[in-house]
């Protein structure tokens, strides 16, 4: 099995993640994705989005905004409760997670026993915004998705009327003051998140969260193309705040599973605690008073006039933990025997970065460059992804650094092109060749990609 350090450098030397500021030094939890790995993160995040909103008729989209009103995060328990517990070494100064640490009576940097008491650690990065702020924290960056589409709630519903149940999805930023960034692009500050909101009636929150737990083990195995026994349902062993019910997706990572997307019965809880007039409603989760919101976050059935405040079933993965887990899975090593080998990300098409590479035999032919810039240009009409021409002139590493970076198929014109009119389509997956009309081409990759 692939170790996360293999994955680490092939991103690093094929242009998918560097380390953040690095020519300063770096910054842990920071990460910039480079060209090939922008292109895995948009297929992940079109797939997901697809998935929840075009192959559906009850899901909207929304982008919030990423700097919030400091209210939203006090009524939705977040400014109170949103902590880790931080301890600290006496003797060398590590800070670390005290859930997370190997042994909680030793620093995991020295060994020493000197350790302060555990304290809460805020995790959200306030803001002082306005000129007259006068460097007070007024605002918060986000630390999630969902709290945004809730107070987003009646705009959507009253914009784009549905029956319940029906959902509000976002994909975009987050940010967490984490203590101690991990496991590369696995715990970061700054990361990308796709999630579902999904609004139902009291008592069929249980119905509908058994069947989104069904759904995106589905979209796991069937869209990221990973296998059912690397995957797997852990309930939470202690709820959060909001929480009926919770459970995680986990991968098989290898330092054993761990989460990639969690799915959670959130009940009245994030409604009832932004709506205005709360008394007016039977709300079942406790929630904090608030007396300072505008709006009513209820629903009133058509069918019996009843308002009432809608449960939630949320899922809520990250892209970047989703990537990296593709990654992981996709990463082969392969003996070839004779002493050689090749390495290998056997992603499924719809998600390689790039979908195929046009390789003319000789570059310094003008008649072979022309014909091959003509099938790029015919397949780019296509919209299947980015279609790279290589023109280095060595079609050995040509195929080798596309075997690396999960390019599905390499399209090669040699001199028996110019009078067939044919040519050499070479699979990533088991190396096979064969000869195909330049005129079939597109729609021999379209098969491919699906």
């Amino acid at each position: 099995m692939a170790t996360i350090n293999d994955i680490v450098a092939l991103c690093k030397r094929l242009v998918f993640i560097f380390p953040g500021f690095e020519i300063y030094g770096g910054m842990a939890g920071a990460y910039d994705y480079g060209p090939y790995g922008v292109e895995l993160m948009k297929n992940i995040r079109e797939s997901w989005w697809r998935a929840m909103v075009y192959q559906r008729d009850d899901v909207e989209g929304l982008d919030a905004a990423l700097i919030s009103n400091r209210l939203l995060w006090k009524y939705s328990g977040h400014e109170s409760s949103f902590s880790d517990p931080l301890v600290e070494c006496k003797k060398c100064g590590a800070r670390m997670r005290q859930d997370k640490m190997k042994n909680v009576k030793k620093c995991d940097a020295c060994g020493s026993a000197d350790l302060t008491p555990p304290r809460p650690y805020q995790m959200m990065m306030g803001l002082s915004v306005g000129a007259t702020a006068d460097f007070e924290i007024n605002a918060y960056l986000r630390p999630e998705t969902a709290t945004t589409t809730f107070t987003n709630f009646k705009n959507v519903l009253d914009s784009v009327p549905h029956k319940l149940p029906f959902g509000i999805v976002q994909i975009g930023k987050a940010f967490r003051n984490e203590i101690s960034p991990r496991g590369f692009v696995f715990r970061m500050r700054e990361f990308e998140q796709a999630e579902l909101q999904y609004f139902v009636k009291p008592g069929e929150d249980e119905k509908q969260f058994a069947e989104w737990k069904k759904a995106r083990m589905s979209w796991w195995i069937s869209e990221m193309g990973i296998p059912a026994e690397k995957l797997r349902f852990t309930p939470h062993e202690k709820l959060a705040h909001y929480a009926k019910a919770a459970e995680d997706i986990e991968y098989e990572f290898p330092d054993g599973f761990d989460e990639v997307e969690g799915i959670h019965n959130r009940a009245d809880f994030d409604l009832g605690s932004h709506t205005k007039s709360q008394k007016e409603f039977d709300i079942k989760s406790t929630v904090p008073e608030n007396n300072e919101s505008t709006t009513k976050l209820s629903y009133s059935d058509p069918q019996t006039g009843e308002s009432f405040i809608p449960y939630v079933v949320e899922t809520a993965m990250g892209i970047n933990r989703a990537m990296l887990a593709v990654m992981h899975n996709a990463y082969i090593e392969e003996d070839l025997g004779d002493g050689k080998s090749r390495t290998v990300l056997k992603l499924p098409g719809r998600l390689a970065p790039v979908k195929a590479a046009v390789i003319p035999l000789a570059r310094n032919v003008p008649e072979l460059l022309e014909r091959a810039n003509g099938i790029v240009a015919d397949l780019r009409k296509l919209g299947l992804g980015r279609i790279e021409l290589e023109n280095s002139g060595n079609i050995g590493k040509n195929y080798r650094r596309h075997d690396e970076i999960g390019t599905p198929v390499c399209i090669t014109i040699d001199h028996q092109s110019l009078e067939d009119g044919m040519v050499t389509l070479r699979h990533r997956d088991d190396m096979s060749q064969e000869r195909v009309a330049i005129k079939d081409v597109p729609k021999k990759l379209q098969s491919i990609i699906k």
